[in-house]
């Protein structure tokens, strides 16, 4: 699964980081049409629920038929909301989409065909269980765990930060979608919510020993096939398995990271060897 990330490059470095057009902040003049973008703190500790930034593919311009514009930076909700939705809040039980069967899903399977997304991280956080008796073992997950909650409500939990060997930001395949507020005025630009989750899959044999799930990475040759709304299903199954862990870092991180209260750049240092903690309670 992916419950927590990091995120700290301002709008300008996204946009040279996956080469973007510049856009002028705050000038969309039609929350109905694409989502807005915004400027956005350096966050540290992003839990469900807080606005992100994502790379959208390219829209039509002039219409459905007109010619396909550039791609481009967005802010979103994460958590997606599907737009039959009664409730927002919904959206805090869907911030992960499985690869498996995200074509399929009725929550996901639209936006899994027409709207796709990129979303950029410094790094995502993942915890691995400690048992009472100090041995480890890989967190589950509750959709194919039936002791899950049982399992993780004993156990401490040690945290980890997964991110590229160099300072280039991970891409992980993201699925957005628009819904309207039943409850608010049509014209009140809080009336659409743009929202997004992450897609997930079984965890890589690297990783396995942490977590038994990871948010599928996009590689920057695959950018192009994952955006494009034109991509089939073939293609798109093929990129779901092509996440590059070789180039992955794993450091062991404080249990500050815990508690969505901690926000600041120490959450993604790694402890000095030898120096591991005992776990709070993750949530």
């Amino acid at each position: 699964m992916c419950g927590r990330y990091a995120q700290s490059r301002n709008v300008h470095q996204l946009q040279l980081a996956f080469g973007l057009p510049e856009q002028a902040l705050g000038e969309e003049p039609d929350p109905r049409a694409w989502p807005p973008l915004e400027e956005l703190d350096p966050d540290y500790n992003i839990s469900p629920g807080r606005p992100v930034q994502a790379v959208l593919g390219p829209p039509p311009q002039g219409g459905a038929s007109g010619v396909p514009g550039p791609r481009s930076l967005h802010t979103l909700r994460w958590g997606l909301v599907p737009s039959w939705a009664k409730d927002r809040n919904i959206g805090y039980r869907m911030i992960n989409a499985r690869g498996e069967t995200v074509a399929d899903k009725p929550a996901f399977r639209s936006a899994f065909r027409h709207r796709r997304c990129l979303l950029p991280a410094d790094a995502y956080y993942e915890w691995q269980l400690l048992n009472k008796d100090g041995t480890a073992q890989a967190s589950t997950s509750p959709a194919t765990d039936p002791g899950h909650r049982k399992r993780k409500a004993k156990a401490a939990k040690k945290p980890f930060s997964i991110h590229y060997q160099g300072d280039e930001p991970l891409a992980m395949a993201g699925i957005f979608e628009r819904w309207r507020d039943p409850e608010a005025d049509e014209d009140d630009p809080a009336a659409w919510v743009w929202s997004c989750a992450v897609i997930t899959t079984e965890a890589a044999p690297e990783l396995a020993h942490i977590h038994e799930r990871m948010p599928v990475i996009m590689p920057a040759d695959d950018w192009a096939t994952w955006l494009d709304p034109t991509s089939g299903p073939d293609d798109l199954s093929h990129l779901l398995e092509a996440t590059p862990v070789d180039r992955f870092s794993v450091d062991e991180v404080s249990t500050d990271v815990n508690s969505i209260k901690n926000n600041h750049p120490d959450l993604l240092e790694p402890l000095p060897a030898g120096d591991g903690e005992q776990a709070d309670t993750l949530f």
